[in-house]
């Protein structure tokens, strides 16, 4: 049975409303005499912690400095040099590492939990939930919320019933449900829109090279000036890393960052946009050509179809980019006239797509948007708007990379709401 009142009540049951429940009563201890309620619309809890990282749960990134940190986050930046000051990677893994859970770091800087198991996360959080008296009711999703005249909150449900709250946490990712009872609260709203997401490049021969993996590659985004764009968001981005190739174009680490740093400016063009790949990741043309001198004294005799200019360059890519400017694999390496060289070498680093679209999935379900983060203490993750509302998560206007970058935000953001609520209460 839900009570009728409580002394905080979290409205989220993912990873930033677990953190900031457990943060408050673990550092409150005990001394909210209304408990803390944690509602979750779905029957399942941390749902998205469960199925993320192909069912590992990339926890957090081993980015341990604060300044580097914020570099990760397209939306946020610098305004959370602060909030991680305070609590970022290290903390993250202390955290985890105290309520039972280690984690582990991959080559490529992900953290995960040594079990390489989701399952594990989610069952420390709910341990740690139990352990400090949070009180979880699931299949219950807020619908409304109305400041009371002397201070606190009364909270309608979806399902009618009714209760209030001290304070209220609002941690509902980007479901709109949050984003209309911020709103009602007076807050604004960033209009949210898809970030991390794979392209489309239809109708190209490229996509007949699916699972094909380049590392280091380096794409370009090619963006149109649009009436009434400011010029800042027509300028090109750049991003350099792994890229796979899919049944209905690009995908891979580089390609997702691209398109966070740019979901806007993608959005405003519908998803068409120029695209420049280099599949060297950057190398010169005076190295390209010094290989390709090589192949020719060395392998004078190879074909160019049994022969890479560099090993690491997938066999499937040489032969597309040799039929793409009319070169017959068959030909000798000897034989292959300069005016040819150059052409490879410019499909090499500056090939051209045209991006039709996004693709059919998004990474981490991850959008940008949400509440304006001007309207937040940062520190304490307070509405400056009204008192006692804290917002947390992916409900802000805040989106990271691939890669665990919002996860930590999540830890970040719920623990400082946890902090400042049972600082509050310690006061009160």
């Amino acid at each position: 049975m839900l009570p009728s009142r409580a002394s905080v009540v979290v409205v989220g049951g993912g990873p930033a409303g677990f953190m900031a429940a457990i943060a408050a009563a673990e550092a409150a201890g005990g001394r909210f005499p209304g408990g803390v309620l944690l509602l979750e619309s779905t029957p399942e809890p941390l749902h998205k912690v469960l199925i993320s990282g192909g069912g590992r749960c990339n926890v957090t990134h081993a980015c341990w400095d604060p300044r580097l940190l914020v570099d990760h986050y397209p939306r946020g930046g610098k305004a959370l040099r602060g909030p991680f000051s305070r609590f970022a990677t290290g903390d993250t893994v202390a955290w985890f590492q105290a309520h039972g859970l280690e984690l582990v770091e991959e080559p490529d800087g992900r953290l995960f939990p040594r079990s390489n198991r989701s399952s594990s996360v989610v069952e420390t959080l709910r341990r740690a939930a139990i352990a400090t008296g949070v009180v979880l009711h699931t299949a219950q999703a807020g619908q409304t919320a109305q400041a009371l005249p002397g201070g606190g909150f009364r909270l309608r449900l979806r399902s009618g019933a009714e209760l209030e709250a001290e304070h209220l946490v609002l941690a509902t990712g980007s479901h709109p449900s949050g984003l209309r009872i911020a709103a009602s609260l007076g807050h604004g709203l960033v209009a949210p829109v898809p970030s991390l997401f794979t392209l489309t490049l239809a109708d190209h021969p490229l996509v007949d090279l699916a699972g094909v993996a380049m590392d280091p590659v380096q794409l370009e985004l090619l963006l149109t000036p649009l009436p009434g764009i400011a010029a800042t968001a027509t300028k090109p981005q750049r991003q350099r890393g792994p890229v796979l190739i899919t049944h209905w174009g690009l995908s891979g680490p580089a390609t997702l960052r691209l398109t966070a740093f740019a979901a806007r400016a993608l959005r405003e063009r519908r998803y068409r946009a120029g695209l420049r790949v280099d599949w060297t990741g950057g190398r010169k043309p005076a190295e390209l050509e010094g290989w390709f001198a090589d192949a020719r004294l060395e392998q004078a005799r190879r074909q160019l179809g049994n022969w890479r200019p560099w090993p690491d360059l997938s066999r499937r890519l040489w032969l597309h980019l040799l039929a793409l400017v009319g070169v017959d694999a068959s030909l000798r390496w000897a034989d292959l006239p300069r005016r040819s060289e150059q052409a490879l070498i410019t499909a090499l680093r500056d090939s051209r797509y045209q991006i039709s679209g996004r693709g059919p999935f998004g990474e981490e379900f991850v959008t940008a948007g949400g509440i304006p983060l001007s309207e937040v203490n940062l520190a304490t993750m307070e509405s400056r708007v009204q008192p006692g509302l804290f917002l947390v998560g992916e409900l802000l206007d805040v989106d990271g990379v691939t890669g665990g970058f919002n996860f930590q935000h999540c830890w970040s953001s719920g623990w400082l709401a946890g902090q400042a609520l049972a600082a509050q209460r310690t006061c009160s």
